[in-house]
């Protein structure tokens, strides 16, 4: 604790005598200051002890000790201290009455008590006190370390509570509560979450106090230029000296475990990098012997595959995927603009996945490839989740950004594969890969194979590729009936559809099934393919069905 007036009343070598403000002896003392001036206010900071002999006060005057009484407790002086036996043999009631009014608590010095004796106490006081809080801020650092060490954050989130006398609260990347101390604190620092937000937006370091049922001081953690955790420390009063040691110690262990754990993390990913080829090679027990317990649970359950793709990532294949189909038009830009990565959509998308795997307890492989991002995640599990609930916002976002000119920021499209064991990881990635595209073209952030499989094929026709396609292979039919010499086009499609049965197809047209032979050999007549062929009845009722959903 700081010098306080009481501790100087007690102080046996000082001998002071309080005439004034009893009840107001508790107050800190930041230090002792000499001065004679008639207004010493403009020099005072408050805090003071200020210490007068009246050597150029009228003492005697009830105005004047009045209006110089009243300015000094304006100005936050702590209190005042007489020196009787030099220009005065008591304190002056004028003085006193002034002081019990302000309530300014007034002390009588005697004449063998220095001023500077006084000044040397307060000032040994405070040295004490400052040793006192460095002695145990460097006890608390001790003993967070320690139980940083043997029990993890968890522990050292206990230790801090009981150093501040309050409570902690840990957040990851996401801004989601990762651990409290003491347990009931859960709740309060759930909602600081906005505000943990806000202060992930500001660059490393940085720091903000909260008001609310307690003062609250939030700190970035991570030495990044964006931060990947946060902490925060609840108390009833603003925090002391040895409490801020213990707290800025704890933001430097906690950065420092941050910091390992991004080193951990980059080479759990390349371990994860070796378990997905070894997959996609099909050599799932190589896989699980390099896994271990690192990802072996997740080797054990059915599992999906997604593949996330980054805008410049999709803009290229569609661009090559134009160039492989002639008179096509490249796709145009339809991903979904990604909030709050700084640039980094994959790696939002990382973190979103991450987060809730660690929250849920799961194990998911996250593998950076380049433009592309590949996670294998547990089937049904909160990772998976997570990732189409990003979607939903995603697909919100872009609904609202509809109508806005289309800028350069970095988006995603992404592709979920059905469940798979190891066995089947190829062809999950093959699946995953497969709804990636269509997503592309569709202009979705998310599609899973599921959705295709389950749906009708008729929804993929409708892609410029396939309709010049259509438009080609028809365009001789289309022209001849455009003449008036007969109804091919109409005719194919009733044969087709009647799976080559003469007489159904000639009934549905209301013609004799010899002029729907004759219209049949017209066809392959001007198309030059032969109708007996399976391959060419596909494509022609594909180009069929192509024509009919675009309305030509």
């Amino acid at each position: 604790m700081p010098p306080t007036l009481a501790s100087l009343v007690h102080h046996s070598a000082l001998k002071l005598t309080v005439r004034a403000g009893e009840d107001r002896l508790d107050v800190p003392v930041r230090w002792a200051h000499v001065s004679e001036l008639a207004d010493p206010v403009p020099y005072m900071e408050g805090g003071e002890l200020l210490l007068i002999t009246a050597l150029t006060l009228d003492a005697d005057d009830p105005d004047v000790m009045q209006r110089y009484v009243k300015r000094l407790a304006g100005a936050g002086v702590v209190g005042l201290g007489f020196a009787v036996g030099v220009n005065y043999e008591e304190i002056p009631k004028a003085l006193v009455q002034a002081a019990e009014k302000e309530g300014l608590p007034l002390l009588e010095v005697p004449r063998r008590t220095p001023f500077l004796a006084i000044s040397k106490a307060v000032s040994a006081a405070i040295a004490a006190d400052q040793y006192r809080a460095v002695t145990a801020g460097f006890a608390a650092q001790r003993e967070l370390t320690k139980q940083a060490l043997t029990d993890g954050p968890e522990g050292l989130l206990a230790a801090l509570a009981g150093q501040v006398d309050g409570w902690a609260a840990l957040y990851d990347a996401s801004g989601a509560v990762v651990a409290t101390a003491p347990e009931w604190a859960g709740r309060r620092a759930a909602r600081l979450t906005p505000d943990v937000e806000r202060l992930r937006e500001r660059p490393a370091p940085a720091s903000a106090v909260v008001g609310g049922e307690d003062r609250v001081e939030l700190h970035s953690l991570g030495t990044g230029r964006r931060p990947r955790a946060a902490l925060a420390v609840g108390t009833a009063s603003a925090l002391g000296t040895a409490e801020r040691y213990a707290v800025h110690s704890a933001i430097a262990l906690l950065t420092l475990t941050t910091e390992r754990s991004r080193s951990l993390h980059a080479a759990e990913q390349r371990i994860g990098a070796a378990v997905l080829r070894m997959l996609l090679a099909g050599e799932p027990d190589h896989a699980r012997a390099v896994a271990g317990d690192l990802y072996g649970g997740l080797l054990d359950a059915p599992f999906r595959l997604i593949i996330a793709e980054s805008a410049s990532g999709s803009a290229a294949r569609a661009h090559a995927d134009g160039h492989a189909r002639v008179g096509t038009a490249t796709p145009a830009k339809t991903a979904v603009t990604v909030p709050d990565v700084n640039g980094d959509p994959l790696g939002g998308l990382a973190e979103v996945v991450e987060s809730a795997a660690a929250r849920a307890g799961e194990s998911v492989l996250v593998v950076p490839e380049g433009e592309r991002l590949v996670v294998l995640a547990v089937d049904g599990g909160s990772a998976v989740t997570a990732c189409g609930d990003y979607a939903v916002v995603l697909e919100a976002a872009r609904a609202a950004q509809r109508e806005q000119p289309a800028g350069d920021e970095d988006e995603l499209v992404v592709g979920l594969s059905a469940p798979a064991g190891p066995i089947a990881a190829r062809a999950a990635y093959k699946q995953a890969e497969q709804a990636l595209s269509v997503a592309r073209r569709r202009g979705r952030f998310l599609v899973e194979h599921e959705e295709l499989a389950a749906g009708s094929v008729l929804p993929l026709l409708a892609d410029d590729a396939v309709r010049a396609f259509a438009d080609g292979l028809l365009r001789a039919l289309h022209e001849h009936d455009a003449t008036g010499r007969g109804d091919l086009v109409a005719s194919l499609r009733a044969w087709l559809s009647r799976h080559g049965q003469w007489d159904a197809a000639a009934a549905d047209l209301g013609v004799h099934r010899h002029t729907l032979r004759y219209r049949m050999r017209r066809v392959e007549e001007i198309l030059g393919r032969s109708l007996d062929d399976p391959d060419v009845r596909m494509e022609l009722w594909l180009a069929l069905k192509t024509t009919a959903a675009t309305g030509e």
